[in-house]
């Protein structure tokens, strides 16, 4: 595959991602023409576009961007193919403290605390791989980095689970963890899409540090790049993005891995211009990964973190032989 203009990719990917949404509209148990949209506010069809599918639609398309400019802004930064929120435990960790408020019954009071402690346990795995992202780091550095954490906040996550006071609490935590779009409201987008937008934004900032990185971190000082800088805008928009994207769905893992890897033959070599359509595709397959699961014939939905799964496992074992066959 060679490289393709820019304006041209993004026109695919708005495109895609248009149409997508308008299926996302229709796309379910019950199929809903077009007709219905524009249908009086008491039609029952009315209701299910514009109060259950539209906010899950909306969700989609933040929760793919927020993954994919995160996957790519760790792989650029860390010069790293396998840096991903998921597999780096940095989601885990923003499970872990969205549990807590779940868990201490604080989010019931309180519904700002769940984003906050999402976030705040996504800025803590971020910074603790952004300790280990100078000079001396490696693959496997970075992966066992993941693996503790990952290995923390299971383990962390499973305590909450075993000392649970009510069986409506575990159910509540263990479908939560399982990550899903279904059943989510205007009030999960409104919690959590400032957040989104701000940390997406703040990653879209970082092209000229990425690109600079690319020479090592003593030849992106000497472009006038501060190390420490960058380090802190990278652990706040991933914290924010991640973070909240964690807060309304749960964990939906693999996006932030595989969507940099499938655009980097098409963008080229600069980790800076892969940003931001890694977000736009993040988004189109989120959205076309929630429209399937909606259209599987099962009697129970499938959750959309056990679909991304599936199809991202395969995927990450790929990649890792492929890195194996080229250190040989």
């Amino acid at each position: 595959m060679t490289a393709i203009s820019r304006g041209a990719l993004f026109a695919i990917l708005l495109l895609a991602m248009a149409v997508l949404a308008i299926a996302s509209l229709s796309a379910g148990k019950m199929w809903v023409p077009w007709s219905a949209w524009f249908a009086a506010v008491d039609d029952p069809r009315w209701t299910i576009v514009f109060e259950l599918r539209l906010p899950r639609t909306v969700l989609a398309i933040a929760v793919g961007m927020a993954l994919g400019a995160s996957g790519a802004a760790l792989q650029g930064y860390t010069r790293n193919p396998l840096a991903d929120p998921g597999i780096l435990g940095v989601s885990s960790m923003a499970a872990f403290g969205a549990v807590m408020t779940l868990y201490l019954g604080m989010s019931v009071t309180f519904p700002w605390l769940l984003p906050v402690g999402a976030m705040l346990g996504a800025f803590i795995g971020v910074g603790t791989l952004l300790l280990l992202s100078g000079s001396a780091s490696s693959l496997l550095t970075f992966v066992l980095a993941g693996m503790v954490l990952n290995t923390l906040s299971t383990a962390g996550v499973a305590l909450a689970l075993n000392l649970a006071p009510t069986p409506w609490a575990v159910n509540e935590i263990v479908n939560w963890l399982m990550g899903s779009l279904a059943d989510r409201s205007v009030e999960e987008v409104r919690m959590a899409l400032p957040f989104i937008a701000v940390g997406c934004a703040i990653l879209f900032t970082m092209p000229r540090a990425l690109d600079a990185l690319t020479l090592g971190e003593a030849g992106a000082r000497s472009l006038g790049i501060s190390m420490e800088r960058t380090r802190l805008w990278l652990a706040l928009g991933v914290c924010l993005a991640a973070g909240a994207s964690v807060a309304v769905t749960g964990v939906i893992g693999f996006v932030g891995l595989v969507t940099p890897h499938l655009l980097r033959p098409l963008v080229g070599s600069r980790p800076g211009a892969l940003l931001l359509p890694s977000a736009l595709a993040g988004a189109v397959i989120v959205l076309a990964a929630d429209i399937i699961v909606r259209l599987m014939p099962s009697a129970a939905e499938l959750k959309l973190g056990v679909a991304m799964a599936a199809i991202g496992g395969p995927f990450f074992l790929m990649l890792l032989i492929n890195l194996r066959r080229k250190a040989a």
